[in-house]
């Protein structure tokens, strides 16, 4: 029994929502999404391990909040992935959820009318019927988990998954990563922290195990084997952390640890000072290092929407930009296709 004198002082109402099972059931795969995920997967560990020797490339909106123009998005970055795909495995960045240094839009999973009704039950169903979508179309998908128990309604959509600069140090999120099945990349640390992502990598690899919810929606123990599908993520700090001198201490620092250094780089955030034209100047120093022999840049990330931009969310949503993102600066798609095969030229030159 609950006592409402010392319990739930500062909450305001419980709300039942769907279990993951029921949402699957009304958002089922078939052969062809399994194909999808199952396929990105692979070729994404085989990147890690070395065997592909394609760069991963995550593309695509910093945050998902409107899924028309995410599936417009989509459309176009399959047809650009099919032609550049002797060179890169391109996975559209699909993110549905954001985190805050304070407060602010939490996402379309959170709040999917942006109105701060956050039904999250509708953001989970859109969330689900968008990741369905793109698996139809044969595009891989990357996600940042952020909240430790949506993975059980979308997960399995997923081919590749970032643990954010926030969370990276958090226990409940190593705890959940190691039980992925999809490869984990950790984001360095907002201040530039580099060691807590190679922490986190250590304590992936390793079994865990914690309280979640099953499909069924119960609490119960999760017991975990282990995850040794990690990297690390530079994303810059208190300054930028992309360039070769930069990539050398991440080699060396990983090499004395006896960890394969495997590397991916966000060209967003930090590294580019939030200004997404400056992506390009990020992934042109990436293209000459790989050219020049780097063996340990295995991908990238590019934020890239329809339209370059970013706009506020306004009260008229009528008002909304289409094709603009509503959280970071994010390059246009036209943009984006020109570095993406200007990248690809560069690093076969040498």
């Amino acid at each position: 029994m609950m006592d409402s004198r010392i319990e739930n002082l500062n909450v305001s109402v419980e709300q039942s929502i769907i279990t993951p099972i029921e949402l699957k059931k009304m958002y089922p795969l078939g052969e062809k999404h399994i194909e999808t995920v199952n396929n990105g997967q692979t070729i994404i560990k085989n990147i890690l391990n070395g065997s592909d020797k394609r760069i991963l490339a995550v593309v695509g909106p910093c945050s998902i909040h409107d899924i028309k123009s995410a599936k417009e998005y989509a459309q176009k970055l399959k047809v650009l992935a099919d032609d550049l795909k002797d060179d890169l495995f391109i996975v559209m960045r699909v993110y549905f959820e954001k985190p805050r240094t304070t407060v602010g839009w939490k996402g379309l999973i959170n709040d999917p009318y942006m109105d701060n009704s956050c039904e999250i039950q509708d953001g989970l169903k859109q969330a689900r019927e968008l990741l369905v979508y793109i698996a139809e179309l044969g595009l891989p998908a990357a996600g940042e988990a952020l909240d430790i128990v949506t993975p059980q309604y979308i997960q399995d959509l997923f081919s590749w998954t970032a643990i954010g600069a926030r969370t990276t140090e958090s226990q409940s999120h190593r705890n959940m990563s190691s039980g992925l099945s999809s490869v984990v990349g950790f984001k360095n640390g907002t201040d530039g922290n580099i060691d807590i992502a190679i922490n986190a990598m250590q304590a992936v690899a390793a079994s865990h195990n914690f309280v979640s919810i099953n499909p069924e929606g119960k609490v119960a123990v999760i017991h975990t084997l282990g995850n040794s599908n990690t990297h690390i993520i530079l994303r810059g700090g208190k300054k930028p952390n992309f360039e070769a001198q930069h990539v050398a201490a991440i080699e060396k620092k990983l090499t004395d640890l006896e960890i394969v250094p495997r590397i991916m780089v966000d060209c967003s955030h930090a590294n580019c000072y939030k200004k997404a034209g400056k992506q390009e100047v990020v992934l042109s120093s990436l293209a000459d290092q790989i050219a020049n022999g780097n063996k340990s840049i295995m991908g990238f990330m590019i934020e890239s929407h329809l339209n370059f931009g970013k706009q506020s969310i306004p009260s008229d949503q009528s008002k909304l930009k289409y094709g603009v993102s509503v959280t970071d600066e994010c390059l246009d798609f036209e943009a984006t296709e020109k570095i993406l095969r200007e990248f690809c030229d560069r690093i076969c030159e040498k």
